[in-house]
């Protein structure tokens, strides 16, 4: 299994970051190839089990997104027969360390350290995505002890789903069980000991875990 994530696939998270890539129209962005990194798999975390803080990592921040399940084998897939290829959508948390990765950025140095530790790919109940009308018009939520700290509709990400499916498998070839975590909207913040999170789709709530 492998899990994909992508950077910066938000607008106004990515000016809340201070991304200075984003001084441009979304129209620019969207001409932008999408940034992909990976977790290990010892990342994933799931089953309502709760997120031990690894505080010896300095700041630990919360980025909810919509995660993908890949359903087949497939290796440069064109975008218009992406959706084949995943069968199912939820909500998951992509933690980090966000510290750690200002200081990587400014020494040019890979992010896995500061995004792909233990734990930190948080996943929720998986959905059939034929109970959504369109994977482009999706809404989903985080809370945080009760308070909405990120919302917003996938029909605001700068890359679809499709044409994440689409670039990623032109250099890895996708298989059954691998996941993506499509990219967080603005709202990130840190999580401390004794926080409940929680994700809806929807209305659905299909994430509900703790930190300790």
């Amino acid at each position: 299994m492998k899990i994909f994530a992508v950077g910066m696939n938000y607008t106004l998270h990515n000016k809340e970051i201070k991304n200075t890539l984003l001084q441009q129209s979304v129209s620019d962005d969207a001409k932008r190839n999408p940034v992909i990194f990976t977790k290990a798999d010892s990342a994933l975390l799931k089953d309502h089990k709760p997120f031990f803080l690894p505080d010896f990592m300095g700041q630990i921040d919360y980025e909810t997104e919509l995660v993908v399940r890949i359903c087949r084998l497939g290796k440069t897939i064109p975008e218009r027969f992406a959706y084949r290829y995943y069968d199912a959508v939820t909500v998951g948390i992509d933690f980090t360390a966000r510290e750690m990765q200002k200081k990587l950025r400014e020494e040019g140095q890979p992010w896995e350290i500061c995004k792909g530790f233990d734990g930190s790919a948080v996943i929720g109940e998986w959905i059939d995505k034929e109970e959504f009308i369109d994977i482009q018009r999706i809404h989903f939520r985080g809370d945080i002890n009760g308070k909405t700290v990120q919302e917003t509709c996938t029909s605001e990400m700068i890359h679809s789903v499709d044409r994440l499916v689409s670039f990623i498998s032109q250099y890895f070839t996708l298989k059954t069980g691998d996941i993506l975590y499509t990219g967080t909207p603005a709202g990130v913040g840190p999580v401390n000991v004794g926080d409940h999170i929680e994700g809806y789709l929807e209305e659905r709530k299909v994430l509900d875990f703790h930190v300790r």
